[in-house]
């Protein structure tokens, strides 16, 4: 039985293999002394970054194969440093290329009470389908006894897969917004979009007992879109600094569940005309009638640390909770990280934009008109996730040599963050934002989180001096964070619906 399921997953994987994109080398280099200048935007590869630092600064030599075309922006103004990676596409076998969204912020400022050196690193996860069961501790919001499915994106041509079956061809691909900024140089906006998304839907079990089985994905969903965009708005009149993101989750267009597996996997497709099964009719059931009869919601996962020089940190709610490895709903409040010695350095504060906007196709085909919805937060336990090192394995070779970054940037923080700020089990928390209504229609969304800092020095254009407190208001708008985000809810919960078990669809694919 082991071989025979071996086989299955072979088979699989190689006929994904197969179906990648070839990537040119094309890339520029990242350099020391671009860190010196006052900004730069690069598409690089950042695993010949690292293949040259790597032996020097403690870390595994990086294989000769491996490639990362990473689009990376800086901003170096008033006493912030910002540098923003947004993985374009991935290679870990030869030639063989994955488009997996990863992005990722890190800030490096001076604290307000004793000016010491605090690096804050955030990172959107991935994207969690999920069912409340009958077993469900948080209704709206995936927890352990609910139906988990993460959603891996990447792009590959299934007609080769399977050759009698309506599948799209490999288009998959990501655009960069090139950085650009205002004349006085206060305003900074750049951004990625990826298209044509092809996504793994893998059933996730984060109970200590079991683990993720990735060999058998649950189905398959190809999105229109997930898009990214930034600005960073520096306003030294108020002491204040903003980023805005503009993020949008796009309708899933067609998903295929598998409902039984001999050799390749057996499939019903759903799209916006119905259900099929190779190339033949089954139902009029679109895939936004199943996904609603299975009450299938959408939820995103975020990772948030920092680290400072000589002191740990820790992270509590308003209310004075531990949000570290904890399970807090935080609504209408915030998520303070401190030093161990009691100093502030970062403060995300939530639950001011509470709403996220939700278009139906079905209603209207052309995604004008919106329907406002309450999105649920909470941070969640942490071991659950990192015991899934499998089904992290990109992000976690990615994440791993991510610290030599630091190397350039801010050298004397290498040693303390080398081991910290991309290590899962370090995270100061991790938190989930979760859209109940969901039906596979295009999601936008606009938390707001703010960050204190205090700059060394800070000049504005006219050369006046300050180094007061500067408040980083960081702006989300839609369904993918990146920075420390966290939503909550002003008004009171609504009406839970009757949860469900599983759902199964017409004569066929069970959702477990």
């Amino acid at each position: 039985m082991m071989k025979f399921k071996g086989l299955q997953v072979l088979v699989l994987v190689v006929c994904l293999l197969t179906t990648l994109s070839v990537i040119p080398a094309s890339a520029d280099d990242l350099l020391k002394t671009d860190f010196q200048e006052e900004s730069f935007a690069k598409t690089i590869d950042f695993f010949d970054y690292a293949r040259a630092l790597a032996l020097l600064h403690g870390l595994p030599q990086v294989p000769n194969y491996w490639h990362a075309n990473v689009y990376m922006t800086y901003v170096n103004k008033m006493g912030l440093k910002m540098l923003y990676a947004g993985l374009r596409n991935i290679s870990l076998a030869d030639q063989a290329y994955l488009t997996i969204p990863m992005q990722t912020l890190l800030l490096h400022y001076k604290t307000e009470n004793n000016s010491r050196d605090a690096l804050v690193a955030s990172s959107f996860l991935m994207l969690m389908g999920f069912n409340d069961t009958v077993n469900s501790i948080y209704p709206d919001s995936p927890d352990r006894n609910d139906t988990l499915w993460a959603s891996f994106s990447f792009g590959v041509n299934l007609n080769q897969i399977f050759p009698n079956a309506s599948f799209p061809a490999f288009n998959s691909k990501s655009e960069v917004y090139p950085l650009t900024s205002s004349e006085d140089g206060l305003t900074w906006k750049w951004g990625m979009k990826y298209t044509n998304l092809t996504a793994l839907w893998i059933t996730i079990n984060l109970k200590d007992e079991n683990k993720t089985d990735i060999s058998r994905p649950w189905g398959l969903a190809t999105y229109d879109e997930l898009t990214f965009n930034y600005t960073l708005t520096i306003d030294a009149n108020n002491h204040k600094a903003t980023i805005t993101q503009d993020h949008v989750i796009g309708r899933m267009r067609d998903l295929w569940v598998f409902y039984g597996w001999f050799i390749i996997p057996l499939y019903a497709r759903y799209n916006s005309t119905g259900t099929y099964s190779y190339g033949k009719k089954l139902s009029n059931e679109t895939i936004y009638d199943f996904l609603d009869k299975h009450d299938v919601k959408m939820s995103i996962v975020n990772f948030q640390t920092s680290i400072m020089l000589e002191h740990d940190t820790y992270s509590v709610s308003a209310n004075g909770e531990n949000v570290t490895d904890n399970e807090v709903f935080v609504s209408n409040s915030s998520v303070s990280t401190y030093a161990d010695d009691g100093e502030k350095i970062f403060d995300a504060s939530f639950g001011v934009k509470e709403n996220y906007n939700l278009f139906n196709y079905t209603e209207d085909l052309t995604e004008s008109t919106s329907h406002t919805y309450d999105a649920v937060t909470r941070t969640t336990e942490i071991s659950g996730y990192a015991r899934n090192r499998e089904l992290f394995k990109f992000h976690r070779r990615f994440a791993q040599y991510l610290p030599l970054i630091l190397v350039h940037m801010y050298p004397k923080l290498y040693e303390r963050a080398k081991d910290n700020i991309t290590n899962m089990t370090r995270a100061n928390y991790l938190f989930l934002i979760s859209y109940p209504n969901y039906s596979g229609y295009r999601i936008e969304h606009d938390p707001l989180y703010t960050v204190y800092f205090a700059p060394t020095v800070a000049t504005t254009a006219t050369g006046t001096n300050f180094g007061a407190l500067i408040t980083l208001a960081i702006i989300g708008a839609v369904a993918i964070a990146v920075v420390a985000i966290v939503v909550s809810r002003k008004k009171g919960p609504k009406q839970q619906p009757q949860p469900q078990q599983p759902p199964e669809p017409p004569s066929s694919p069970p959702l477990n």
